[in-house]
């Protein structure tokens, strides 16, 4: 996501400099429906807060085309089953206050006083987020032109480096569930257990004797999981994670995590070779281009209705 909130994060930089956090707040912007995508409606509200973006980011766009662009993306993702939570959002949304060395107060009030609100910019994070995983899916399933284990090798020689190694881990997942019918009322007391159990925790070996006393506590084994594809809202807790450790408990959709590293070590072969060109590839044009090929695709096969 760093990629895409990276150009965003410096004109916010600029506009905090020059805007008043007790300035006159703009007016809501009205919200009659102008687009029907695929049964989904985008507002005339919607395209005045993504034309206020693009101000707000000193850059040129058409805000309608975003928007259609933005609808048929997230549509994307949740038909890939890609689920971006609120909490997820809200802690994007205060990593990016923070990198801009603001409160959450100003970086608010600046979202209000440019027109763009905070509502749309997260959602326009959620977007970019659920959209970031749809291509890095769409990339190891080998559509719209991934690289093969061969043929990342092959570029990488051809570079002069050497074939990269890549950390592998051994994973286990442990979830407290919460139903969402429960969660207002039990939430904290199973945050309360599920750091007791992981202060406890030595090892996977032990992980199912220990969750066996516990109600509704289940274990997976994620086995063997390569750096590139970690999932992004736990990567640097467990990268951060010696093995035999776990990670922080965090509050998801399902409850109240955690991951155990049951072992990790530097592997290098084909695979790893594949993944780290794709990681780094995410970063550059092939993957920009990917992007547009796939939004293409999907706009060719959209219902988009003009109101």
């Amino acid at each position: 996501m760093r990629k895409y909130l990276f150009s965003a994060g410096l004109a916010l930089l600029v506009a905090a400099t020059s805007v008043s956090v007790t300035a006159v707040v703009q007016p809501a912007f009205a919200a009659e429906i102008k687009y029907v995508v695929n049964g989904i409606p985008i507002t005339s509200g919607d395209i005045a807060h993504r034309a206020a973006f693009f101000k707000l980011q000193h850059k040129k766009g058409d805000a309608k085309e975003e928007m259609i662009d933005q609808t048929l993306r997230l549509a994307e993702a949740k038909r890939l089953g890609i689920r971006i939570s609120d909490q997820q959002v809200d802690a994007a949304y205060q990593r990016f206050a923070s990198g801009n060395k603001m409160p959450l107060a100003k970086l608010d009030a600046i979202m209000t006083q440019s027109g763009v609100t905070k509502e749309h910019f997260k959602e326009f994070i959620r977007a970019q987020m659920a959209w970031n995983q749809a291509l890095s899916a769409r990339y190891r399933s080998g559509e719209g032109g991934s690289v093969t284990e061969q043929d990342a090798v092959r570029r990488m020689l051809d570079k002069g480096g050497a074939k990269p190694t890549a950390t592998e881990y051994m994973l286990q997942q442990v979830i407290f569930v919460v139903p969402a019918s429960e969660r207002a009322a039990t939430l904290a007391k199973r945050k309360r257990e599920a750091d007791a159990m992981r202060a406890r925790f030595s090892g996977c070996n032990t992980t199912r004797d220990f969750a066996k006393g516990l109600l509704d506590v289940t274990v997976r084994d994620l086995g063997r999981v390569l750096a590139p594809q970690l999932p992004s809202d736990w990567a640097e807790q467990i990268k951060a994670t010696k093995a035999g450790g776990a990670t922080p408990t965090r509050e998801t959709e399902r409850g109240v995590e955690f991951i155990g590293v049951c072992s990790s070590r530097e592997v290098s072969d084909d695979k790893a070779a594949q993944m780290v060109f794709q990681a780094e590839g995410s970063n550059d044009k092939d993957a920009d281009e990917l992007s547009k090929k796939y939004v293409a695709e999907l706009r060719q096969k959209a219902k988009i209705v003009e109101r």
